[in-house]
């Protein structure tokens, strides 16, 4: 190996291990890092030896959710990588086994339990979209596993298997539609989505609030295939209709298209307003920045936050990436679950689910790349809102910030 390929790995090696620093300290203090028996940590016959702990990854590496999925798999490899560059996880290193679901529900059934039931994994960091969360659910409730589950989404859910490290709709749906009157006077709503649970019930969320709460109108209500690339008789119906939002939650693939589409029909930003729930950096690779300029997007997260710790996360992952790799909402709140899991493991000394479920509530991450974050007893994570507005160079410019961190109300009254 040359010296400037030396340099580069050991440069590559100390990111790594820098970026973990804060989150090391901060999640030190709440628990002990201490090898125990393997008998006293792994009562349940899960993965686990005297130096090794198994869990899982179950995201799509292919098909059309790709585009939004890889940058899970790579921020939970990173996170682990660190954790075990500090000595893993009650003196065991963790060993992954990776999953595909292929963007296919059914197979995200099969593969989770596959993880769970043949290889006694000790958690799973995976699913995207709510109707693969909801396709492995039932496994994960009936064989007693434990799911971070990192996707911004409708609510509606709270189960004791699943740790939600993404926005419900309160944090983010709630907030951007108030966003979107208070600052940009929007009163007429054109609602657009892909066609499954997460965008058809969020936008049953979205048009309960601006119908009852906010006394708007939606003019336009419009689902797609996942994978759909043809939007002209929709942008014939938006072009009709005149909304002064268009709202969005178009997911995978199908928003390359989507906003290549607009842009050649003359829907630009200088023209319309749009808010988005599910652009973040890791689609705007695949959309363009120059197609999505201008336009808004509702998220928690964006790599162009300005504080310490996230500078040094973004730095690490471009180390271990490359320099052109990006991070989006989804990619960050991933990252979260493996030093949320450690965390919950150390407090509890053990390895097994209910010990480690019992732990959770209560869990802090003082120094996360968004900022601070708290395990509800809801299994949802306390979080700031932020409206982003997209650039040019693919990156947002965060234009609004909810005050306080948001509670987590997976259940709202009044928009069941």
């Amino acid at each position: 190996m040359s010296d400037k390929h030396l340099q580069s790995s050991q440069r590559r090696k100390f990111m790594l291990g820098a970026a973990a620093l804060p989150l090391a300290l901060a999640i030190s203090r709440m628990g002990h890092a201490a090898a125990l028996p393997t008998a006293q940590v792994n009562t349940t016959g899960l993965a686990i030896t005297d130096t090794e702990v198994v869990v899982g990854q179950l995201h799509s590496a292919t098909g059309t959710m790709a585009i939004s999925e890889t940058g899970s798999i790579q921020a939970e490899q990173l996170a682990i990588d660190q954790i075990n560059q500090m000595g893993g996880i009650l003196g065991r290193t963790i060993r992954v086994i990776k999953e595909d679901g292929a963007s296919d529900w059914p197979t995200f059934a099969e593969k989770s339990r596959k993880l769970l039931v043949n290889d006694k994994v000790a958690a799973v960091f995976g699913c995207w979209t709510s109707a693969s969360r909801k396709a492995v659910l039932p496994v994960f409730e009936r064989e007693n596993g434990l799911l971070y589950y990192p996707t911004f989404y409708e609510g509606l859910e709270q189960s004791k298997n699943v740790i939600y490290t993404g926005q419900e709709a309160t944090q983010q749906i709630l907030y951007g539609l108030d966003w979107a009157k208070q600052e940009k006077g929007a009163k007429t709503f054109f609602l657009v989505g892909s066609d499954y649970i997460w965008p058809r019930t969020s936008m049953k969320i979205a048009r309960k609030h601006i119908e009852a709460f906010q006394g708007g109108k939606v003019v336009g209500e419009e689902y797609y295939p996942l994978g759909n690339t043809n939007f002209n008789s929709l942008i014939n119906k938006i072009k009709i209709a005149k909304p002064d939002c268009i709202f969005a939650a178009v997911v995978g693939g199908s928003n390359v298209a989507f906003y290549k589409q607009l842009k050649a029909a003359g829907i630009t930003a200088n023209r319309q307003f749009l808010l988005t729930l599910s652009v973040t950096e890791d689609e705007m690779l695949g959309i363009g920045g120059e197609n999505f300029e201008g336009f808004y997007a509702s998220m928690k997260y964006f790599q162009s936050l300005d504080n310490p710790n996230n500078k040094a996360f973004v730095e690490a992952f471009k180390a271990k990436y490359g320099p052109r790799a990006v991070i989006g909402d989804v990619t960050q709140a991933a990252y979260l679950g493996p030093w949320l899991w450690k965390a919950a493991v150390e407090k509890a000394g053990s390895f097994d689910v209910d010990k480690v479920v019992a732990a959770s509530p209560g869990i802090e991450l003082p120094t996360a790349p968004e900022g601070f974050v708290k395990i509800h007893e809801n299994h949802h994570l306390w979080s700031k809102a932020r409206i982003g507005m997209g650039q040019a160079d693919g990156q947002f410019k965060v234009v609004a910030e909810s005050p306080e961190l948001i509670e987590p109300d997976p259940f709202p009254k009044g928009y069941q």
